[in-house]
């Protein structure tokens, strides 16, 4: 049973991963345009729906869009604390 669980911690830690990197991506392609094409709609689609209520929340201030911020940083905050839980949950450890 603990080996369902230290997999599905391990899920959740290597998805948040994957959306930490498209993150960083799409503030990449918005600091450089001649980066877009077809491909950056589709990480749009992944992004943009979780920072989009955050922008409700915090709007943009002076042109800064510090929902991506906010965002970033929850997701590290939570990859740092998923080995932890996974740990005490499941006797598994994540790297």
């Amino acid at each position: 049973m603990s080996g369902l669980t230290c997999a599905a911690w391990e899920v959740v830690y290597w998805a948040l991963r994957l959306f930490w990197i498209a993150m960083l991506v799409y503030a990449v392609v918005s600091w450089i345009p001649a980066l877009r094409g077809q491909w950056s709609l589709y990480i749009a689609r992944i992004v943009e729906p979780v920072l989009t209520p955050i922008r409700r929340i915090i709007p943009p201030v002076g042109g800064l869009d510090l929902s991506f911020l906010v965002v970033i940083i929850l997701i590290g905050y939570m990859l740092r604390l998923i080995p932890q839980f996974a740990y005490q949950s499941a006797y598994c450890f994540i790297q």
